[in-house]
């Protein structure tokens, strides 16, 4: 698990205590249970265990390998830095999950990714490009 510096809740602290409880209770999609957890972001992360910097990485990484719009990483990102995750750090999300998810898709998340973060990937290559001659 990253821990990106940071330390994790106090056993007492994390509310996914039982983990085999859990893994059933997601197992035969436990609806009261499902809906608890999406019911409001921030009581999700709270159940999951996870640093807030870890949990918005875990989500970055998921919007990483589901190729998701430019627009949905918006809010992870931002929950990133709430969380003082630097950009390093999150564009490290990208290296982590390459193995798993594949080249076309962290090809396809990069630049989503920056300009989520503020840095637009695409202006930087055509800034970086030598001029053609023109006939």
């Amino acid at each position: 698990m990253m821990s990106c510096g940071r330390r994790r809740p106090p056993i007492e602290a994390r509310v996914v205590e039982d983990y085999k409880t859990t893994l059933r209770r997601l197992a035969v999609r436990d609806d009261r249970y499902i809906a608890s957890l999406l019911a409001d972001e921030r009581d999700s992360a709270a159940q999951s265990g996870l640093d807030p910097g870890t949990h918005a990485l875990v989500r970055v990484g998921a919007l990483i390998a589901m190729d998701a719009a430019p627009p949905s990483y918006m809010s992870a990102v931002e929950a990133a830095e709430q969380a003082s995750v630097t950009h390093e750090e999150i564009v490290g999300a990208l290296i982590a999950v390459l193995p798993v998810v594949g080249v076309a898709r962290v090809v396809s998340a990069a630049p989503n990714l920056g300009l989520a973060i503020g840095y637009d990937v695409g202006d930087a290559l055509e800034r970086l490009e030598p001029e053609r001659p023109r006939p």
